[in-house]
């Protein structure tokens, strides 16, 4: 190595970090047991702060913009060394970059169902998970809470315990919450502001800001949803009677097999029964009344009809054309007493029908 390469390699001019990583969150400026010369460029671009740590103790901590390394812009520093000239000598010094931007899209989820009062299911169990976004707010704080000596602390190291911590303050928030379950799908915008204005308290403790919670999803149980689900269909249907006659056509037009044809079945009784009742309701309506000629009624049967005595009873009444089916037949003898109306009383058959007997052959010997 050269006089002029090891020169170079004692004195550090520039300071500075550029991060492409987009999780990083302090990186210690690597100097690898150089020291730093007095009056050398310190750049700290946007979204940036520099803390100095000198013998384990936070000396000076600069926010955006170019500085020359002297007395005047580190005075803590100069302080803490007591040295009497100034910054002549080059010093030793960390110094740690903190990317003050905005970290999103950080991801929280209930590990664990959360039992919950609610006003219409009285006790459930929810499950939630979303996103939650953070910036670094006190880097002093976030220096000796957090990171320490850790030369590069990323997202990572810190994710667990933040989510950790939001699910634990979740689950306080949500169980004194007077928002009933089915309203909070339809206002995660609103009640995930609520969250994390009661929760980003905690985070300074950190020296870190929660700048949003965002909820994704709170779901109910399967069988709590599974239950939704048919009162909604119930809901959604309407009339139940003409749900019940939809599925019945649909079982007819697609269904195959012994239940269909039970379905089937059963939506045929069902709409004959309907038929029934329509057109009983339909015959005892009063019937309007036209001005048309209306038809005549039909001439009514003017046809004598009998009562006859079988076996000690009466029956009947019978036209003719039975009568004489019923002496053909010998169920109506010539003893047989008839009845009708017009008649005094019972009178043997013989006397009413004679003529109808002699149609009758004799019995054969």
């Amino acid at each position: 190595m050269g006089l002029f390469d090891w020169i170079g390699g004692q004195f550090i001019d520039v300071i500075d970090w550029t991060d492409d990583s987009h999780d990083t969150m302090v990186y210690r400026f690597n100097r690898q047991g150089n020291e730093i010369k007095y009056g050398a460029k310190l750049i700290v671009r946007a979204s940036q702060v520099a803390v100095f740590v000198n013998e384990g103790e936070i000396a000076d901590i600069l926010t955006a913009g170019t500085y020359e390394l002297e007395t005047k812009n580190i005075p803590i520093l100069t302080s803490l060394k007591h040295w009497d000239h100034g910054f002549d000598s080059p010093f030793k010094a960390e110094v740690y970059f903190l990317n003050t931007k905005r970290f999103i899209d950080l991801k929280w989820g209930t590990k664990n169902p959360i039992m919950v009062r609610d006003k219409e299911f009285a006790m459930v169990r929810l499950r939630a998970f979303g996103s939650y976004e953070i910036r670094i707010k006190d880097p002093k704080v976030f220096m000796e809470e957090i990171v320490g000596t850790d030369g590069h602390f990323t997202t990572d190291e810190i994710d667990k315990q933040l989510t950790n911590l939001i699910i634990s303050k979740f689950a306080t928030v949500i169980g004194k919450a007077d928002t009933p379950v089915l309203d909070m799908a339809g206002n995660y915008d609103i009640f995930g502001g609520f969250i994390t204005d009661k929760i980003s308290p905690y985070f300074t403790e950190y020296g870190l800001e929660l700048t949003k919670i965002l909820i994704e999803n709170i779901s109910l149980p399967p069988e709590v949803e599974k239950a939704l689900d048919v009162r909604s269909s119930r809901a959604i249907t309407g009339n139940l009677d003409d749900h019940l006659k939809y599925q019945s056509a649909e079982a007819l037009a697609n269904g195959s097999g012994g239940m269909s044809d039970m379905v089937g079945m059963g939506a045929g009784l069902a709409m004959g029964q309907q038929m029934a009742q329509s057109m009983q309701q339909v015959y005892n309506q009063p019937q309007a009344t036209t001005t048309a000629p209306s038809m005549p009624p039909p001439v009514p049967n003017q046809a004598p009809q009998y009562h006859v005595a079988i076996n000690g009873a009466s029956q009947g009444p019978y036209p003719m054309q039975t009568i004489v089916e019923y002496i053909t037949q010998g169920t109506i003898t010539k003893e047989s007493l008839v009845w009708s109306e017009g008649m005094a009383g019972w009178t043997p058959a013989s006397e009413v029908f004679a003529d109808k007997f002699r149609q009758v052959p004799p019995p054969l010997v």
